[in-house]
């Protein structure tokens, strides 16, 4: 089998398990082949043993496959994994052979930004296997006195589990009492219960907009802020993707231009620096800081 069309295979098997849900077209277009390509590739898996699975126009791996396990357990990157291997690709010389082997690899079979379920360890590690379990299977999951930040409220959660955050803290659930897709964190759940239901709203799953300071909503706000030596140090020290979102205004001044899901995460920042950064907008995240400096601090 030549190497592009292995490419191709490989990157599409990873389409078929991963987190997001693809149509033929869309895997036709990112593989840069055609339908009938694809539908010949499916072929393949299924005579090597795979089980192909079509949900309306949406095709994945079926997870009763003998190999499906194998494969889940490989090791992908999240976008911040991703962006810090990248970084670290970048300080080898050009000229370095294994520089330019790594980068084909990676861009030929780790082309998308899923966490991958490799070995759990710790505390919350039963709850995080049973998850993995469930993700696997596509089944739901009952999450045992969840302990919500909203409220303090403790009770049960029937979800289905679909994508994990950085290091398993979070994972993206559609909660299917309010009939949304949240994310829980694995901490706060007391005990995780896979159920025999299958997933029944998988065509809702879908992952929401994480901000560089890893807040996460279905909102977007845009801020600016102006950074100093410190401030933007520490910055790309505790969030590097917020290295995408900076550029140069001076000497030893930076320009963060961003979006945020919400104040919570930047307010957490600045309030830590506040003498190294200036707010340049929107007004509402000053007044914001402010609101808070009154309430729980003077």
């Amino acid at each position: 089998m030549d190497q592009p069309k292995l490419e191709r295979l490989l990157r599409l098997m990873k389409m078929l398990i991963g987190n997001v849900n693809y149509t033929i077209e869309e895997m036709a277009e990112a593989l840069e082949t055609s339908n009938r390509s694809i539908y010949r590739y499916l072929d393949t898996f299924k005579e090597v043993g795979f089980v192909v699975y079509k949900e309306g126009n949406i095709y994945k791996l079926g997870t009763e496959s003998k190999y499906f396990k194998d494969i889940s357990q490989l090791i992908h990157f999240t976008e911040e994994e991703a962006y810090i291997i990248a970084k670290l690709l970048d300080g080898l010389h050009d000229n370095n052979l294994l520089k330019q082997n790594l980068r084909k690899k990676l861009a030929s079979v780790y082309n998308v930004t899923s966490l991958a379920d490799c070995v759990v360890k710790g505390k919350n590690a039963d709850n995080i296997n049973v998850i993995i379990d469930s993700i696997e299977k596509r089944k739901q999951v009952l999450f045992h006195d969840y302990a919500s930040a909203n409220g303090a409220k403790v009770n049960d959660r029937l979800v289905e589990p679909f994508a994990f955050t950085t290091n398993y803290i979070q994972v993206w659930c559609y909660d299917t009492k309010d009939h949304c897709n949240k994310l829980f964190k694995t901490a706060r759940i007391e005990k995780a219960e896979l159920t025999n239901v299958d997933w029944q709203y998988g065509d809702e799953h879908k992952v929401g907009f994480i901000d560089i300071f890893r807040m996460s909503s279905h909102n977007r706000i845009k801020i600016k802020l102006e950074l100093g030596i410190l401030s933007h140090n520490l910055l790309l020290e505790e969030f590097p993707l917020a290295e995408k979102e900076i550029k140069a205004c001076g000497t030893n001044k930076w320009i963060l231009e961003t979006e945020v899901c919400n104040f919570v995460g930047v307010t957490r920042f600045v309030l830590g620096l506040a003498d190294d950064i200036t707010i340049i907008e929107p007004l509402e995240l000053k007044e914001h800081i402010n609101n808070f400096i009154k309430k729980n601090i003077l």
